[in-house]
Formats: C-alpha cells, structure tokens, sequence
C-alpha cells in the first residue's frame, strides 16, 4: 500500500528561522515598553517604543494591534502577581494583616514601575481577560477594606476609594524620589497605615472623594 501523505508539512529552515525573528521581535517589543513605562508611565508613544526595541512601528503593529494589547502583554506577569497577593490575603484569617499586606505589596511596585499602577487601574474594554482582572481586584479590594472595618481593625470611616488617595500620594513620592523611591515609598506607606488604624479617639474626616479606581488610569 503506498503511503499516505502527512496531513502536517514539514517545518523548512526559512520557516522555522522565521517563526524564530518573529519570536524575537516580540520579545523585544515587550522588553523594550516595559522598560519605557518603567520610566514614563504608559502614555510613552508607541513609535518611541518600536526606536527601543529596534523594529518598525508597522513591525510592532503586527504583532500588537492596539496600544492596550501591548500594555495588558507587557504587564501580564505583574497582574498575575497582584492578584495572587490579592487571592492570599483574602485567604489570610486576620483582616488588618491582610488588607496591609495587599496596600504594601501594591505599593511597592508602583515605586519599583511607573507604569505598573496606571495600567493596572485603566480600563481597557477591548481586553476582555485583563478587564476581568482588574474587576475581579475592584472587588477584592472592598472585601479587604470591609472584613478590616468590620473587624475593628480599620477606622469607620475609610472608603475604599481612599486606597486611591493612597495609591496617588505614593505615586507622587515614588516619581520625585527617584533613586530613593522604594525607601521613601515604605516610610509613606507605613504613616498611612497608621493613620488608617482605628482608635477610640480618632476624629472623624471630611467625606470621601469617592475617586474611581481608574483615577490612576492614563489610558481608556
């Protein structure tokens, strides 16, 4: 009986050579924003992004058909952090411990990456499995914040939309620090978990700005 034909051609070397650059070209293209939203925030513009990786803005396009598409990529690993930090305080049986860990955690790489806390509050409709992300944080967050109340841990009248309070003061002192940012970004954080401490004595604050999540998001 003859044989019968492969239904899978083989793989020819220009083939696989250029499966092989496009690999590469990815590679350097998620490099090269993360490195640039590091310094400057997503608002970078993607023709400097494509300079820094050394390839075409057409080149870029290809492979990242939108500039949400590159941003949720180039943080992917980063969400999957957050929201594992999320997923174990929530799993952690003391409420203060946990909604401290979480507001550390964040905070430290919003001083480690400029970037990291903008794009992780925006909001990218187009991104199905990012926005989920992201929804799936909002509301882990105001469980943290509502088991830390109702524990007495966490003053009576913290909103939750003062963790965007927290999150723009540590952003202004992690972009002016520079050098120092992750030092100065502790110290902060920890004056602002004791300030969000209960006590019998506290004085109560003015009402909450009630800001969005996406407060913090340069893109939309």
């Amino acid at each position: 009986m003859p044989a019968q034909p492969s239904h899978n051609a083989p793989v020819s070397g220009s083939d696989t050579t250029l499966r092989a650059d496009a690999r590469e070209n990815r590679d350097r293209i998620l490099r090269a924003a993360r490195e640039a939203y590091a310094l400057h925030g997503i608002d970078v513009p993607i023709s400097a992004i494509a300079r820094r990786a050394g390839v075409g803005v057409a080149t870029l396009y290809r492979r990242f058909p939108t500039r949400a598409s590159l941003i949720t990529e180039a943080f992917a690993e980063q969400l999957a952090e957050c929201a594992g930090a999320l997923d174990e305080a929530l799993e952690d049986p003391d409420p203060w411990r946990a909604f401290c860990s979480v507001l550390t955690k964040v905070c430290a790489m919003q001083a480690a990456d400029r970037g990291f806390t903008h794009a992780f509050l925006a909001r990218f409709p187009d991104e199905s499995s990012y926005a989920g992300e992201r929804d799936r944080a909002e509301e882990g967050l105001a469980l943290l914040v509502r088991r830390a109340k109702e524990a007495g841990a966490l003053r009576p009248d913290f909103d939750v939309s003062d963790v965007v309070l927290a999150l723009l003061a540590n952003s202004g002192v992690a972009n002016g620090a520079q050098a120092e940012s992750a030092a100065a970004s502790r110290r902060l954080v920890g004056y602002l978990l004791e300030s969000f401490r209960a006590r019998p004595d506290v004085e109560q604050l003015p009402p909450p700005a009630r800001l969005e999540l996406d407060r913090l998001g340069g893109a939309g």
